[in-house]
């Protein structure tokens, strides 16, 4: 399929498949798509020449596409996808087509539940300064370079590696990190133990190293049939040089990004300074500037309990001298419902505690499960109906105040 031509993306917008349709682009091929609405994503997309429709209709579908990507999200009976179908045009999930990438380059898969993103961005950042140039996917924006995909020079394919739905399992690594195993996407997965074997999976296609820390209670039982392929990032802990970005995760993922350099032979003195200039990625903890009032402004895509945690800590440490307010927008009632007492424990780390409704993504409504739940556990929570008072918060902060959205839906909008 990669000896076509013409690619048609529906959901263009998505973070993992503007990346891929950048890569396409780079190998010049005509790429088009669509989505539901505009973004930074597609506007950066359209600036590059992509043509984007912001309505899915079967006539978007030209005689002259030759294949179709989509992704998870996109139910079976959109008109772009049925029309693609009826027509006999091959049609490939986001992931298929990654795997297909993969099946004919040297793979650096980072998986895990937390830190993929930042992890993989450091990597990239890493290796390129010794002058070692994988084609990189990321699921976010670098803050350097301002996109998610890097042109490479050599075999090498850095890619992110998103767990839900096993969709990981397209890739074929040849080293293969996971920053950390704990439940999530129970929406899909049964519990931990039916998440762990999924990593499994992924460890017995790998065939080379495998990159983690192998004392981690969690991934113990994923990696312990492997030993001597393992290698322990918590080995290079000590090498990490002192970081811009917040937070001791990001230590550690500096750590696995020193192991992915050591195993390629990367100059690691040049690794360690890349490192200690990092800017983070977007949405991942990313200072936003600060309001008229002097309010420090922070925007951050967790919506895990152990995301909330890190990145509320890390604000709390980084500015002691302030009180840390956050305006959270719960991702998915399955999430929510699942993990609601970690949300009731961890939100409380903030001085204050604002509220958003849930956020549903793919999930149909569900009653049984609401955002005001959450604060009736709160002592000091405030439940913000819309993004309009969402943003009379951050307006009326002052100097004293640190705020930070956050959620993994369109709450980046707020600041």
């Amino acid at each position: 399929m990669l000896n076509k031509n013409n690619f048609y993306f529906i959901g263009i917008g998505g973070i993992g498949m503007s990346a891929l349709a950048r890569l396409l682009l780079s190998r010049d091929k005509n790429v088009s798509g669509s989505d539901s609405a505009e973004s930074k994503v597609t506007d950066g997309l359209v600036q590059e020449g992509v043509k984007i429709n912001f309505e899915q209709v079967s006539e978007n579908i030209s005689d002259d596409v030759e294949c179709v990507i989509y992704t998870l999200a996109i139910p079976d009976d959109n008109p772009e996808l049925v029309t693609a179908r009826e027509k006999g045009i091959p049609t490939f999930l986001y992931s298929e087509m990654l795997g297909k990438i993969s099946e004919n380059m040297k793979t650096i898969a980072v998986s895990g539940t937390h830190g993929k993103t930042t992890t993989t961005a450091m990597i990239s950042d890493c290796l390129r300064a010794s002058e070692i140039n994988p084609y990189t996917i990321v699921g976010s924006l670098m803050a350097e370079s301002g996109t998610n995909y890097l042109e490479g020079d050599t075999d090498l394919f850095l890619v992110e590696a998103c767990e839900y739905k096993k969709s990981f399992l397209n890739l074929s690594p040849e080293i293969l990190v996971i920053t950390n195993i704990e439940e999530d996407h129970l929406d899909f997965y049964k519990d931990l133990e039916d998440i762990q074997n999924t990593f499994l999976e992924l460890a017995e296609k790998t065939s080379g190293k495998i990159i983690c820390n192998p004392n981690d209670k969690n991934l113990a039982p994923v990696v312990d049939m492997f030993l001597d392929k393992i290698v322990d990032y918590t080995k290079y802990i000590d090498k990490v040089p002192e970081l811009n970005v917040l937070g001791k995760h990001n230590i550690l993922n500096s750590a696995a990004a020193l192991a992915v350099s050591d195993i390629l032979d990367a100059d690691l003195d040049k690794s360690k300074q890349a490192l200690s200039v990092f800017k983070g990625t977007w949405r991942r903890l990313e200072y936003k500037g600060e309001n008229e009032n002097g309010a420090i402004l922070y925007d951050d895509y967790a919506h895990h309990p152990s995301e909330i945690k890190s990145g509320l800590e890390s604000l709390k440490e980084k500015f002691s001298n302030k009180k840390v307010s956050v305006i959270f927008q719960p991702h998915l009632y399955s999430r929510t419902k699942e993990f609601f007492d970690d949300f009731v424990k961890v939100l409380q780390i903030a001085d204050k505690v604002y509220v958003l409704p849930i956020y549903a993504a793919r999930e149909k409504n569900n009653s049984s499960i609401n955002s005001e739940m959450i604060l009736e556990k709160i002592t000091d929570g405030t439940y913000l109906k819309d993004f309009n008072e969402a943003k009379e918060i951050v307006k009326v902060a002052t100097s004293e105040d640190v705020v930070v959205t956050m959620g993994a839906g369109d709450i980046d909008q707020v600041i």
